[in-house]
């Protein structure tokens, strides 16, 4: 299994190969290209605490994409754990949970470890972490509330586009 360094606030995205909820190789290190991205991670898809978490990310995710931030979820899930997740049978409407961003699958927490969000009984923290363009990590936040995290990464974003918009002033 391979391990990466830690990332720390400071440090750019290594490259580093995962699956989505396609089961489609993504290397995280092209994720910031052009965008910046908020990761959160989660310690288990489809429950009650990270569901709340990823529908709220969800109900704002317009809000990151208009601050040129897409979002992604991280989990130790599979990707068809992950699928399920993230769109539930359409008969299911009650539980469908339509999340408009990727779900990438790290199932030896390998890239969750490197972020710090793998805690010592070898589980998830909840947490998000917020790269630039260009996949500098300037922001994290761990452990967060599910309520918590999408306002926090909000105000981050809203503070790195101002950031960005004074600097291209």
């Amino acid at each position: 299994m391979a391990e990466l360094s830690p990332i720390n606030v400071g440090d750019v995205l290594p490259s580093y190969k995962l699956k989505n909820e396609k089961d489609e190789d993504v290397d995280i290190a092209t994720l910031t290209q052009d965008k910046g991205i908020v990761l959160f991670a989660v310690p288990k898809a489809d429950t009650p605490g990270c569901t709340t978490q990823a529908c709220a990310f969800r109900d704002n995710y317009p809000d990151f994409t208009k601050y040129n931030f897409e979002v992604y979820c991280i989990s130790h899930d599979s990707p068809a754990a992950q699928t399920r997740w993230q769109t539930k049978p359409p008969g299911d409407r009650a539980r469908q949970k339509e999340l408009p961003y990727p779900l990438l699958s790290d199932p030896n927490r390998v890239l969750i470890a490197a972020l710090g969000a793998k805690n010592d009984a070898g589980n998830t923290t909840r947490s998000h972490f917020i790269f630039e363009k260009g996949g500098r990590l300037v922001d994290r936040k761990l452990p967060v509330t599910p309520k918590d995290s999408t306002d926090l990464a909000l105000e981050s974003v809203k503070a790195i586009a101002a950031k960005d918009y004074e600097i291209a002033r």
